[in-house]
């Protein structure tokens, strides 16, 4: 069994001011691609196919013309989709029952009520069959319903997804796979983030991934840089572009899983991708990076930081010269490092949690209670979710 591991596609996205579709249409076209060429059994999406709960136009567009090139290819590749946290559930799940005919299967919504069950999909290979639970994105109160004739109902989200999980009749003599799109550690550990990424305050929505052990591959979705979590076979395939300067470092690839018989682990292939656009740090003195401008190079988005001395004319305007994608100029030189030194007290950025307590024990005198403690979180986590 072979299948690509894709997520957080983010459709639509900008980059700083600059829209991104242009880009990402050109990556999807790689990807498909790839799949004329490799064959695999499926394409998984691990979540966040938009970047917008309410996607423009051009983004849907988009993603109509990825999945209608996906469906046009013989032999025919099946197409597991799952929501993430940005995308809008009911919106995913639209048509779902006519895209099946076209191997295409979107689980857009978790289970609400008792009788409801993840989707599940069952694929064939010479080893036998493979199924493939779609988990898109939940929060506890999502599926309290489930639970609501027994005597407690989830309230952390490790134990939400234990408990739907749980409630899974999963054949272990098979060998089974999960698509998941939270943010999962292992034995306390959290994953390497980056700066376009979006998380709870206090970390409220960290999930253990004691249940996802079981499978013999985990598919996620939710963190933009490729690792694993605790084990080899549970895997964040992270972006197909970099969405952020944090990420210029990155090494982004397309990930090709292949299963074999049960009991054999997961072979993982990376396979590099070609952005039309590279995301870059440049560093040095604005005539040096003036003359580093080259055909490869120059339509590149670049974040600048500048290390002259004495101040450049007009260096904004000489970079966009030779530069026609310019994210940010820094400055970073003696004057504007002894300015920093000026600063005794380092300045820290909390989350508003903790901004929020501090404020609330300097007025009242007193910390948060815990039932005070747990109002806010919810708060905040209801104004992120919006």
């Amino acid at each position: 069994m072979k299948f690509f591991h894709l997520s957080d596609l983010h459709i639509g996205k900008q980059l700083h001011h600059y829209s991104l579709i242009e880009d990402q249409a050109h990556i999807l076209s790689e990807v498909t691609g790839r799949v004329k060429e490799l064959a695999p059994d499926a394409v998984v999406i691990a979540g966040d196919i938009y970047d917008k709960s309410v996607p423009s136009a051009e983004a849907v567009s988009l993603f109509d013309e990825f999945l209608t090139a996906l469906a046009e290819i013989r032999p025919a590749v099946k197409v597991l989709i799952i929501s993430g946290n940005h995308d809008s559930a009911q919106r995913l799940d639209y048509a779902g029952r006519i895209l099946r005919r076209q191997n295409i299967y979107i689980a857009g919504s978790v289970p609400s009520g008792k009788d409801e069950y993840l989707k599940k999909v069952t694929l064939l290979d010479e080893f036998g069959e493979v199924d493939f639970y779609l988990l898109p994105f939940l929060k506890p109160g999502y599926v309290r319903g489930v639970f609501a004739d027994e005597e407690d109902v989830p309230e952390t989200y490790s134990d939400a997804v234990r408990r739907i999980l749980g409630r899974e009749e999963i054949d272990t003599e098979k060998r089974n796979v999960l698509i998941s799109h939270q943010f999962y550690t292992g034995n306390g550990n959290a994953p390497d983030t980056c700066d376009s990424e979006m998380f709870s305050v206090g970390g409220i929505d960290n999930v253990d991934i004691s249940p996802l052990l079981p499978f013999e591959y985990v598919a996620l979705g939710h963190l933009h840089g490729a690792q694993q979590v605790q084990v080899p076979s549970v895997r964040y395939c992270g972006t197909l572009l970099k969405y952020s300067v944090s990420e210029a470092a990155h090494t982004k690839s397309l990930h090709v899983v292949k299963l074999g018989a049960k009991g054999v682990a997961p072979e993982v292939e990376q396979i590099p991708l070609h952005p039309l656009r590279d995301v870059r740090r440049v560093r040095g003195e604005l005539k040096e990076i003036v003359e580093h401008a080259s055909p490869d190079n120059r339509d590149d988005y670049i974040s600048v930081t500048l290390t002259d001395e004495t101040d450049p004319y007009r260096p904004k305007e000489q970079l966009e010269k030779v530069y026609s994608h310019i994210l940010e100029i820094r400055i970073d030189n003696t004057r504007t490092r002894k300015r920093l030194e000026d600063f005794h007290d380092e300045a820290v950025i909390a989350d508003p949690l903790t901004i929020f307590s501090d404020f609330y024990q300097e007025i009242q005198g007193r910390a948060l209670s815990e039932e005070e403690r747990g109002y806010l979180e919810s708060v905040l986590e209801k104004v992120k979710g919006e």
